[in-house]
């Protein structure tokens, strides 16, 4: 994939994305008159003088960290205040409204009576709860088929909820069972691969060859179709049912359709094989989830795996908003194997002992998550 891993040392240049072009020099906005709360989610952070990927490293932060947003700009940079640091971030390594101060953290206060409360049970495998009460609003959470929630407040065919660790937001009424409650919810993570339903997503195909290697002009398109082979064959020979989104270097499927397919076929994990770009001499492996709660236990679980030793270090695992991950509800993670800007890196992974590494990797990834 042409662009530079996204941790806050690899920032770069993102095809699948398509809109994280930074520019060298950027005129930022005015400060706004209402600083706003957020929370990296970022694995790590670079904070510069500018924004601008050229200026100066005044710190770093790290996964978790509550900052102040003072500015954005209209590419995409972030001005933030943390304790006595200031400067500025990529914009995308920040989920706003997740501060834990003020109202946003503060425990809610406890109903006058409990028999009040109105409760309910989450009847949709992954339901997106939502800062306001329409489609328009930003994704804040997805929650699991079965999760109990408390109905605070409701506004046509929308429900104002709380789950049961404090997390408030808005859900669509019809996916919401009221006055249920919810005994030991069946669930997805036990059994191991056997049954599981794996949809794996060679990245690229068709005239998007994605990138290519410096040394060798090997087609990243190729690469990924023939590790997910791999992949599907290691799967199935542990009992999983493996669906892939294209099976040849012809084929074009739009993220639209990749989802699609990921969310017809009820995936129990979704995952999209790529490989890197970066103008810098970057190296290693990465993985990317969007949503905490739906898809970082299965990043987690594949990047220890592919971090025990494949033959390419692992830069752990980042945030990444990509359409595949964000518009899917289904746990999804997208995992890049190694930079074919890089010689080396192009060098091995071109190699079959190689993909066959990362395959076995990403299927003992997958066991740990499912509980084998």
């Amino acid at each position: 994939m042409k662009r530079t891993a996204k941790t806050a040392s690899l920032l770069g240049t993102s095809l699948l994305a398509m809109l994280l072009a930074w520019p060298v020099l950027t005129e930022p906005t005015q400060a706004q008159a209402n600083s706003a709360q957020a929370k990296v989610v970022a694995t790590s952070l670079n904070v510069r003088s500018e924004p601008s990927l050229q200026s100066a490293v005044v710190g770093t932060l790290k996964y978790g960290t509550n900052v102040t947003v003072v500015a954005e700009d209209s590419h995409g940079w972030v001005q933030i205040k943390y304790q006595q640091t200031s400067g500025w971030v990529a914009g995308y390594y920040l989920q706003k409204g997740k501060a834990g101060t003020a109202a946003a953290s503060a425990p809610a206060a406890a109903p006058a009576a409990s028999a009040s409360k109105k409760t309910g049970i989450v009847s949709a495998d992954a339901l997106r709860m939502r800062k306001g009460p329409g489609l328009e609003h930003d994704i804040l959470h997805v929650l699991t088929m079965g999760t109990q929630v408390e109905i605070l407040k409701k506004q046509a065919d929308w429900l104002q909820i709380r789950t049961a660790d404090g997390k408030t937001g808005w859900v669509s009424s019809m996916y919401i069972r009221e006055g249920a409650k919810s005994s030991v919810a069946s669930s997805n993570k036990s059994g191991g691969l056997r049954g599981k339903v794996i949809v794996i997503d060679p990245g690229h195909g068709g005239s998007d060859v994605g990138t290519s290697g410096t040394k060798w002009g090997t087609e990243e398109k190729t690469l990924n179709r023939q590790t997910s082979m791999l992949l599907a064959s290691k799967l199935r020979q542990r009992g999983a049912q493996v669906i892939l989104t294209r099976t040849s270097d012809a084929e074009k499927p739009s993220l639209a359709q990749r989802v699609a397919i990921s969310e017809a076929k009820a995936a129990d994990a979704f995952v999209s094989i790529h490989y890197n770009s970066s103008v810098k001499p970057n190296s290693g492996t990465l993985t990317f989830f969007y949503a905490q709660n739906k898809d970082y236990d299965l990043a987690r679980s594949i990047e220890s795996r592919l971090a025990s030793g494949i033959g390419l270090k692992s830069n752990g695992i980042s945030f990444g908003d990509y359409h595949v991950l964000r518009e899917n509800d289904r746990p999804s993670v997208l995992v890049e194997l190694g930079f074919l800007s890089n010689p080396k890196d192009e060098e091995l992974v071109r190699t079959a002992a190689y993909q066959d590494k990362a395959a076995q990797a990403i299927v003992d990834g997958l066991a740990d998550y499912f509980g084998r």
